[in-house]
C-alpha cells in the first residue's frame, strides 16, 4: 500500500503556505487595528460636542459667561515679566481646562501665574464660557482668539499660506486613509504612521502658532509653551531659573531609551535622509528632542531666524511633495531650532502616554509633566484605563455642564 503521507518538499511547501498566509492575516489584522485607531483618534467625541455647544449657548445668554478674561485690573501682569506666563494653544475645551488646573493646583505661587490660552474662531466663546465661570483665582487667565493679535490679523503669515498649499498637497499626494491601508507592500508601522499623518491635529492652525511666539508676545522675554494634551504634576516655576547658556528652545531630548514609539528618535526618525537636500544638510544620527513642554527664550529667539528657517523648509518641503518628511510640526521644527536647544532633565517632561498601555503608573506619577502624546489621549474611548485617572483627576466633575454632557471619570 502507497504512503498517503506528504514527502519533505510538499510538506515544507504547504507549511510555507500556512506560514504566508498568517502572515497576511496578522499583518492585516494589525492594519485594521491601526485604522480604528486612527478613526477613534481623529474624530470629537459627542461629549466634547456637546461641551462645547452648551459652553457656546450659555456665553451668548448670560452675562457672567462672557467676563472680559482677565478683569481689567489684572491686564498689566500680561506684559510683566516677573510674572511666571504660560502659552497654551488649543481648540480643546476640556484639554485646556485641565491643563490650566493641573498648573496652577501643582503652583507654589499661583498668584504669580499667568496662562494665555490662544483658540480659534469657533471656539473662542466656549473657551471664554468656561474659564469665566471656572475662574482658577488667584492664577491670571487670558484667552483670546487668535484674530485678536494684531499682528497675526494684519500681517501675511507664512504658516497660513503653508498650510492651505499642505493641504492641498497632501490630497492629491495621499489620496485619503483607503489608499494607504490598501497598499499591500509597505509594513503595518509605515501605514500607521501615514494614517497618523492624515490626522486634523497636523492640519491644525493650534499646533502650528508655536513658531509665531515672539511676534506674539512682543513684550515677554520668556514663556513656557504647553500642548493641550499634557498635564502638570509639580510646580513649574523653577523652569525660569534654568539656565539656557544663550539657547532659545529649553526641551527633553528624545534618544536615550529602547522605547521606539518615543525615546529611540533621532533626526532620521523624522526625516527622508534618502532625499538629497536632506541628506545634503543633517545628520541622521543626531539626537531629537520633544515638542510639548518646552522653556522658549523670546528675547534670545528674535536675534536668531528661526521662524524664517521653519517657513523655508516648510516651502521646500511641499515643493517636494511632502518628501523631506510627512509628519507633523516636529520635523521642521527639528530643523528650525538646530544649534538653538538646550538640554533639559527628562524630569520636566515624561512622553509617551498615549501611545503605549506598558508605561508604569509608579513612573509616570513621578514625572513633573506628563504627555499623552499618541492616539490615545486621555478624553478618548480609547485612552489606557490605569493611565487615564491621571489627567481625569483635574476634571471638575461637579461642574453643571460636564454632568449634562455626560463626561465621566471612566
Amino acid at each position: 500500500m502507497k504512503d498517503a503521507r506528504p514527502d519533505a518538499k510538499t510538506f515544507a511547501s504547504r507549511l510555507k503556505a500556512m506560514v504566508t498566509l498568517l502572515e497576511q492575516r496578522t499583518r492585516t489584522a494589525k492594519i485594521q487595528e491601526y485604522l480604528y485607531r486612527h478613526v477613534a483618534s481623529s474624530s470629537i467625541p459627542k461629549q466634547l460636542h456637546c461641551l462645547a455647544l452648551r459652553l457656546a449657548n450659555e456665553h451668548s445668554t448670560n452675562a457672567n459667561a462672557r467676563l472680559q478674561l482677565p478683569s481689567p485690573e489684572f491686564v498689566p501682569a500680561l506684559v510683566d515679566n516677573s510674572f511666571f506666563h504660560f502659552v497654551l494653544a488649543s481648540d480643546n475645551v476640556l484639554a485646556a481646562s485641565v491643563v490650566a488646573s493641573s498648573i496652577v493646583h501643582n503652583s507654589l505661587h499661583p498668584e504669580k501665574v499667568v496662562l494665555h490660552i490662544i483658540t480659534d474662531r469657533k471656539t473662542l466663546s466656549p473657551m471664554q464660557a468656561w474659564f469665566s465661570l471656572n475662574p482658577l483665582t488667584p492664577a491670571i487667565i487670558e484667552v483670546k482668539g487668535l484674530h485678536h493679535f494684531d499682528w497675526f490679523a494684519k500681517g501675511k503669515v507664512p504658516v497660513l499660506e503653508a498650510m492651505e498649499k499642505d493641504q492641498k498637497v497632501r490630497s492629491q499626494f495621499r489620496g485619503g486613509s483607503s489608499a494607504i491601508v490598501a497598499n499591500n507592500t509597505e509594513k503595518p508601522y509605515v501605514i500607521a504612521a501615514k494614517l497618523q499623518a492624515l490626522s486634523p491635529k497636523y492640519n491644525s492652525l493650534m499646533n502650528h502658532i508655536r513658531i509665531h511666539l515672539p511676534e506674539l508676545f512682543p513684550s515677554l522675554n520668556k514663556v513656557v509653551f504647553l500642548d493641550d494634551d499634557i498635564v502638570v504634576q509639580t510646580d513649574l516655576s523653577a523652569l525660569w531659573d534654568i539656565d539656557m547658556d544663550g539657547k532659545v528652545n529649553g526641551a527633553v531630548e528624545t534618544c536615550t531609551g529602547e522605547d521606539k514609539f518615543v525615546m529611540s528618535k533621532r533626526f532620521k526618525s523624522y526625516l527622508n535622509f534618502s532625499h538629497p537636500l536632506i541628506a545634503k544638510n543633517f545628520d541622521p544620527s543626531e539626537c531629537a528632542w520633544a515638542y510639548g513642554m518646552n522653556i522658549f527664550d523670546l528675547e534670545a529667539w528674535r536675534t536668531t531666524n528661526i521662524s524664517r528657517t521653519y517657513h523655508y523648509w516648510l516651502e521646500e518641503n511641499l515643493k517636494s511633495d511632502l518628501s523631506l518628511w510627512q509628519l507633523g510640526t516636529l520635523p521642521p521644527g527639528l530643523i528650525a531650532f538646530h544649534g538653538h536647544v538646550h538640554i533639559i532633565d527628562p524630569f520636566w517632561h515624561m512622553l509617551g502616554l498615549g501611545y503605549q498601555d506598558n508605561t508604569s503608573i509608579a513612573d509616570a506619577e513621578t514625572a513633573g509633566v506628563i504627555h499623552f502624546n499618541g492616539r490615545a489621549k486621555p478624553w478618548l474611548d480609547i485612552a489606557f484605563p490605569q493611565l487615564r485617572k491621571l489627567w481625569t483627576k483635574y476634571v471638575n466633575f461637579s461642574d453643571k455642564f460636564i454632568k449634562s454632557c455626560h463626561i465621566r471619570a471612566s
